[in-house]
């Protein structure tokens, strides 16, 4: 672009203040204030899920690029931006790696609370992208028998290491969903968890659902539960967002506001890939080294005499039950816990120390640093 850009930005992109100033003129806007009239003069939106890039918002907008520090891109019109030729760019695999420490933290809770030993279990993965793949490293790593279903994947790769959806419901005693949502094409996912699918299943298995919320049919997971074919649901994805299924909540073994991808590392990844992308497409190179998390509250995880090394690393990086606690007690405020999420780091932010040698190459192979 020959003249400097205006941008209007989502206020709760973290860490991008100060980073885009020197190459544009920006305004920093709540995602209830990005509207029709607030966007009409701005050549670039960057934003996240909460706002929809349709032709309503769009239609009076001279926006000609849309960047969103999001995996999911389903909340922008992407063939109403073909129409009018405004280009978009999403963060693919950004938080991948904090939703894999998320789910990896509820199975160990999951086990703890069951009393399944997880190398008993075959976990179905329904949905082998980028964080697809980081939960069946954890899962290789804990000892379970992992089974991937990804026709798309499978149909373009020719690959042999996939299965039908009707393997999982056989075998799978964890069945967990991260697959994008889609209404058409092939192979829709939309709903893909429906009353056909629940009946199918033979082991009353554990449901996960960490992608979107629509993927699951509400009704049909109660039912689900309430007959038994499903042993319980860990969901931090939900239909209507932010307005929750209340008996939902109250059958669900872990429920959170769809904060598995929300630590500081993904969101200052997402931001980073953002601001790439934005330099690309003015033609700029713009420097990404500030974009940095804080260090986490204590860097150093001692487990001198701890029971389960393991699990007490895991959790002492994140505990699932802390965004389970505040969820439960106040489902209303579910855009306000998103929207002041505490900070959370992943692995490889932490020092151990007081570690056995026979518990070390797991915690090596998930990041930690070991002192």
């Amino acid at each position: 672009m020959n003249t400097i850009p205006y941008i209007v930005a989502d206020n709760k992109i973290p860490y991008l203040k100060g980073i885009l100033e020197p190459y544009a003129r920006i305004d920093y806007l709540s995602p209830e204030r990005i509207n029709a009239q607030t966007v009409q003069d701005a050549d670039i939106l960057l934003i996240r899920t909460r706002t929809k890039c349709n032709r309503e918002l769009l239609d009076r907008s001279r926006c000609r690029y849309i960047a969103t520090a999001t995996i999911g891109y389903d909340h922008i019109d992407t063939l109403y931006c073909k129409e009018k030729g405004i280009s978009w760019q999403n963060a693919p695999g950004c938080n991948a790696s904090s939703v894999g420490q998320y789910v990896l933290s509820s199975l160990l809770a999951w086990s703890k609370s069951t009393r399944k030993n997880l190398q008993d279990c075959t976990i179905g993965i329904v949905g082998v992208g980028h964080v697809g793949k980081i939960v069946a490293r954890y899962g290789k790593l804990l000892g379970m028998q992992v089974l991937l279903n990804d026709p798309p994947r499978q149909e373009a790769e020719s690959e042999t290491d996939f299965v039908p959806l009707e393997k999982i419901c056989r075998e799978a005693d964890i069945v967990t969903f991260h697959t994008p949502l889609t209404h058409e094409g092939k192979y829709p996912t939309y709903h893909l968890a429906d009353t056909d699918f629940f009946n199918a299943l033979e082991k009353t298995p554990l449901i996960i659902n960490t992608a979107r919320g629509e993927l699951i049919n509400t009704e049909a997971l109660k039912r689900a539960l309430k007959q038994k074919k499903i042993s319980s649901v860990i969901l931090d994805c939900w239909e209507n967002e932010p307005n929750i299924d209340k008996e939902l909540l109250e059958q669900a073994f872990i429920a959170t506001p769809h904060i598995a991808g929300y630590s500081a590392d993904g969101k200052s990844e997402a931001t980073r890939m953002i601001v790439q992308s934005v330099g690309k497409w003015i033609k700029t190179d713009i420097p990404t080294q500030n974009i940095v998390p804080p260090a986490p509250v204590r860097e150093i995880i001692d487990l001198s005499g701890a029971a389960n090394p393991l699990q007490q690393a895991v959790w002492e990086s994140y505990n699932p039950f802390d965004d389970d606690l505040r969820l439960r007690k106040s489902p209303e405020t579910f855009e306000m816990q998103r929207g002041l999420y505490p900070l959370r780091r992943e692995f490889p932010a932490y020092y151990i120390k007081g570690i056995p040698p026979t518990g070390s190459p797991i915690l090596e192979n998930l990041g930690f640093h070991l002192v």
